[in-house]
C-alpha cells in the first residue's frame, strides 16, 4: 500500500479469533442490521482517515465486507500469535505514515469526531494520543512515526500495552464525552449494551 509521507493512517485490527463470542463476531449484525466490524470501519473512514484493516488469512467474508466499507484490507499470516502480531502487520503495511490511529474491530460505538481528535493530536505533535472517558483511557490509540520500530516488533496478545507502559509520560490524554471509547464487545451478552 502506498502512503503519502506523514499522513496519519487508521489501522483497524480485525484478525482476532472471537473465541469468547463464538466466532465471526465482526460479521455479527447489530440492532440496525449493520455488522459489528462494519461499524468500527465506518467510524474510522468517517473521521477522514485512510484505513488499513488487518484480517486473519483466509477470512474472505470479513475481507470483502471491510473492503466494501472503504478499507484497504490485508491478510495477517501470523494472526494466531495475537493482537501484537496483527498490529505489527498493520503498521508494516502502512510503514511510511506519519503516525497511526490503532482501532479495534470490536469497538463499534466510537464517534468519528473522537477519532479525529486523536489524529489531530498526532498532527499537532503528540507522540502518543488516546481518548479518555471519565478519566479512563480508551481507544483508539494514536502513535507517531517515532514508534514505528517498536510497533512493528510486537507479537503476543497484549497489543501495544508494553509500548504504552514504557512511554506513559508521552501519552496525551484527550478527555471526551464518548463512552464508546471504553466499550467493546467480547461476548454475546455485551451486544445488549451496544450504543
Amino acid at each position: 500500500m502506498e502512503n503519502k509521507q506523514h499522513e496519519i493512517i487508521g489501522i483497524l485490527l480485525a484478525a482476532g479469533s472471537a473465541s469468547r463470542f463464538g466466532g465471526d463476531k465482526l460479521l455479527y449484525p447489530l440492532e440496525d442490521g449493520v455488522a459489528l466490524g462494519a461499524h468500527a470501519a465506518r467510524n474510522l473512514v468517517a473521521a477522514g482517515l485512510e484505513v488499513v484493516a488487518v484480517v486473519k488469512s483466509g477470512d474472505f467474508p470479513l475481507y470483502d465486507m471491510l473492503e466494501e466499507e472503504g478499507c484497504s484490507v490485508t491478510f495477517c499470516r501470523h494472526a494466531e500469535l495475537g493482537m501484537g502480531a496483527s498490529l505489527a502487520h498493520g503498521v508494516e503495511a502502512a510503514r511510511n505514515a506519519g503516525g497511526w490511529v490503532i482501532a479495534l474491530g470490536d469497538m463499534p460505538s466510537i464517534r468519528p469526531d473522537t477519532i479525529k481528535l486523536v489524529a489531530q493530536a498526532l498532527n499537532d505533535g503528540a507522540e502518543i494520543a488516546a481518548p479518555a472517558y471519565r478519566g479512563e483511557r480508551g481507544h483508539p490509540v494514536g502513535f507517531s512515526a517515532l514508534f514505528r520500530s517498536e510497533l512493528t516488533a510486537l507479537s503476543g496478545d497484549s497489543g501495544a500495552r508494553a509500548v504504552l507502559e514504557r512511554h506513559q509520560n508521552k501519552i496525551r490524554l484527550i478527555e471526551c464525552d464518548d463512552p464508546g471509547v471504553i466499550f467493546d464487545i467480547d461476548r454475546r451478552d455485551d451486544l445488549g449494551r451496544a450504543v
